[in-house]
């Protein structure tokens, strides 16, 4: 039986489709396999077959579940409705979350089907700001895995454990250890909800199916006293191995991946500390297809933003200046981005196209004086000046025409940070990206009202519409969902073995191109959300092509048309019918 269902495989998402569900049209039956056929209450039971009160007369009989279920057939549409109706009622995000992974460990297809119909109103509940909120509580909330928990305790094992997930054909890991959770610090074994998050908007707006995802947690330890002393804390109880440990077990682990997964599962770190970050991406970019979203996401995806606000700003890249509060992964992956497009624009080097760019720290703008006491990653920013120590003079000192915040404290652009950006600017581009919204460096409504109108405004987490002066402004949400899901897909469609910085540039320029005239007319520098399983589209084809074009994509031939191929190897949460 096998191997006939194998002839039935596919290279959609570039995994084999051993039982022929993606190879059939919606119209066609497939069988519901899980060891054997699943049936009666046991496929009730199953999320990713279960279809609730959809299932027809026909497939009741067929998979004995008479009785045990009422006798009404419902459509996915009206479930759909139903369950919209469920969440809008509750007043407390929370809930929502809560409500929204209930249905996932139920009813696969539903959930996916609600975030794609439903994607600006669920995206933050399902992930920032209330995901944030959800790793807090990930303890109290915690009712059965929904991804892989790797601990000291299984150093040695760590390919074993591996091996412990039902699913075997896995194309995307996200892996976290829990140290800096958004804006909130270190979470240990509980940030947990961020791998859960990010894979869920993979699937939902990047197409990569549910059964080819797989969130990890590294768990080391933690550093946090009172998850040390919560009772209900889920995750080891000592405090975050370090140093030649924590590197050994890393190491295992990528390894373990390589060894069980092949060369081409892509490994997405989310949510490490600064300098484990810098050191990971770096050691394993050579070796293993690795995408750090804080590093090379964020910077994609402001850079689009950038790109996009030159019709609104004037000018080319090159001819602006960049000023960022927050040196840290965040700050520095945008910059070097920045740094490489308009070297790429102009042909100047990359040392001189930093020049452009200034980053203020915790103890001042970064300049050459301070080079001796920099961390590594900072030192390509320190350029000549005199020592400045706050914000405020820096815009003064530096003039810059771009302002954009990656420091994760809130309330850092303040009425005379942004009065100055509007004084000496026309229209100032203020990108407040901290995570989540209470982090942010200002809101929607300061930076328009402060500057009379005049900013243009995008931040990390959602901000509403705001009036002014009889115009409504519409906020850009510089959010890593617009990237990662299409940046992703692209890298699997294709079977790419490596990343490139090409192929981020490649994907800013291709969310860039989305964004309309119309969506000008209102400000903004980002294409509506809703159309984001289009933008995955053509971010995938976009990376997919520059893969071909370098050399490190695997699956051959290359697809005529990689927009098309991409739009038809997506996962689509629609009902299947059941032999």
């Amino acid at each position: 039986m096998e191997s006939a269902l194998k002839d039935l495989s596919t290279p959609t998402g570039g995994v084999e489709d051993v039982y022929g569900e993606d190879c059939a049209t919606e119209d066609q039956c497939i069988t519901p396999w899980t060891i054997a056929v699943s049936s009666g209450y046991n496929l009730l039971r199953d999320p990713r077959y279960n279809k609730g009160l959809a299932f027809t007369e026909r497939e009741r009989d067929a998979h004995y579940l008479r009785g045990l279920l009422p006798p009404v057939i419902s459509s996915q549409e009206l479930q759909e409705k139903k369950l919209m109706q469920s969440i809008r009622q509750y007043d407390v995000p929370l809930h929502k979350y809560v409500a929204m992974m209930e249905l996932e460990e139920r009813n696969e297809r539903l959930f996916y089907k609600l975030l794609i119909d439903n994607v600006e109103e669920l995206l933050p509940i399902v992930y920032t700001p209330t995901v944030g909120e959800a790793c807090q509580k990930y303890g109290s909330l915690f009712k059965r895995p929904q991804g892989l928990y790797i601990s000291l305790n299984e150093k040695g094992r760590i390919l074993e454990v591996l091996k412990n997930w039902p699913e075997k054909s896995i194309q995307v890991i996200v892996v976290t250890d829990g140290e800096r959770i958004l804006g909130l610090g270190d979470l240990g074994c509980q940030g947990m909800g961020i791998p859960v998050g990010k894979l869920a908007l993979y699937t939902a707006l990047g197409g990569v199916r549910p059964s080819a995802c797989l969130p990890i947690t590294i768990d080391v330890g933690t550093n946090n006293e009172k998850l040390l002393n919560d009772e209900f804390y889920i995750g080891l109880r000592q405090r975050r191995a370090t140093g030649q440990e924590y590197y050994d077990f890393l190491h295992e682990f990528m390894s373990a991946v390589k060894q069980n997964y092949g060369e081409k599962i892509l490994v997405q770190f989310e949510d490490f500390a600064n300098h484990n970050a810098f050191e990971l991406l770096a050691k394993y970019r050579t070796s293993h297809l690795v995408f750090n979203d804080d590093i090379q996401g964020t910077a994609s995806v402001v850079l689009a933003g950038l790109i996009a606000s030159l019709k609104l700003l004037g000018g080319a890249l090159c001819d602006h200046t960049f000023l960022f509060l927050g040196a840290g992964e965040a700050g520095t992956g945008i910059a070097e981005l920045i740094a490489l497009e308009i070297s790429n624009k102009t042909n100047i080097p990359v040392e001189e196209t930093r020049k452009k760019i200034w980053l203020v720290d915790s103890k001042g703008l970064i300049v050459s004086g301070r080079k001796e006491t920099l961390q590594a990653f900072k030192k390509p920013w320190a350029h000549e000046h005199e020592p400045v120590n706050n914000l405020l003079d820096a815009v003064k000192a530096v003039k810059p025409t771009v302002l954009i915040g990656t420091s994760g404290t809130g309330r850092t652009f303040t009425k005379e940070v942004v009065e100055a950006m509007a004084c000496m600017n026309k229209r100032p581009l203020i990108m407040a990206l901290s995570n989540p919204t209470s982090q942010a460096e200002c809101t929607a409504e300061e930076a328009y009202t402060w500057s009379e109108g005049r900013a243009v405004f995008a931040s990390g987490s959602p901000f509403p519409s705001f009036e002014y002066d009889g115009k409504l402004n519409i906020p850009g949400q510089a959010n890593n969902c617009y990237i990662f899901p299409g940046f992703g897909f692209g890298l699997v469609m294709s079977g790419t073995i490596r990343v490139h910085d090409d192929m981020l540039l490649a994907a800013s320029e291709a969310l860039a191109a989305q964004v309309t005239e119309e969506h000008y007319a209102k400000g903004m520098i980002y294409p509506p959300f809703a159309d984001i399983r289009k933008i995955s589209a053509h971010i995938a084809a976009s990376v997919a092509a520059k893969a071909y074009e370098l050399g490190v994509a695997t699956r051959l031939p290359r697809p005529a048309d990689l927009v098309k191929y991409a739009e038809s190897c997506m996962y689509t949460p629609n009902y299947r019918s059941y032999r």
